[in-house]
């Protein structure tokens, strides 16, 4: 009978330990992580056996400091298209109308555009401001330069009827 093993039974444990030590000098994360999960664990003891100190109180009666308002940041780049307005109905919708395209809920600040990725910024400084609306949604595919702002009305969303605006894409 031939033997194909080409190690004997006593050699395996030597074999395993040179291994170990190998994997762990090519990949020390694992031994950084045990040290560090030892260290988290005697600080939950540490903690445990601690006594809770009374904090003293602060008189927040002194003055307010102001500090600019730095949340206008500036446009990539800006783009002239004509905006409609939708709200939460199943004629103007798919059978979910209050699920996103990106599986979010509706809300204040929620737009449709098909030419922008999910998670853009955009501002429409002419009738907004610097509110910031994001690309949460998406509308029917023939809409591709065309912008959709999502209202809580019906109402809202008719009385904005279709106006070419400048968007500031962030």
């Amino acid at each position: 009978m031939k033997r194909y093993l080409l190690v004997n039974n006593w050699q395996w444990p030597l074999i395993m330990a040179c291994l170990c030590l190998a994997i762990e000098w090519l990949f020390p994360q694992a031994a950084i992580a045990e040290k560090l999960l030892s260290q988290i664990d005697n600080k939950d003891k540490t903690m445990q056996s601690a006594t809770i100190q009374p904090v003293e109180t602060v008189d927040m009666a002194g003055p307010i400091l102001h500090f600019p308002v730095v949340n206008k940041w500036p446009a990539r780049y800006v783009v002239h298209i004509p905006t409609t307005a939708y709200s939460s109905t199943v004629d103007q919708t798919d059978s979910t109308p209050f699920i996103t395209a990106s599986g979010t809920r509706v809300r204040p600040g929620v737009v449709a555009a098909n030419f922008l990725p999910f998670g853009t910024r955009i501002r429409l400084p002419d009738y907004f401001g610097d509110q910031i609306f994001v690309v949460e949604d998406r509308m029917n595919e023939r809409y591709n330069k065309r912008l959709d702002i999502w209202m809580e009305s019906r109402g809202e969303a008719v009385d904005w009827g279709i106006r070419r605006l400048n968007v500031e894409v962030l």
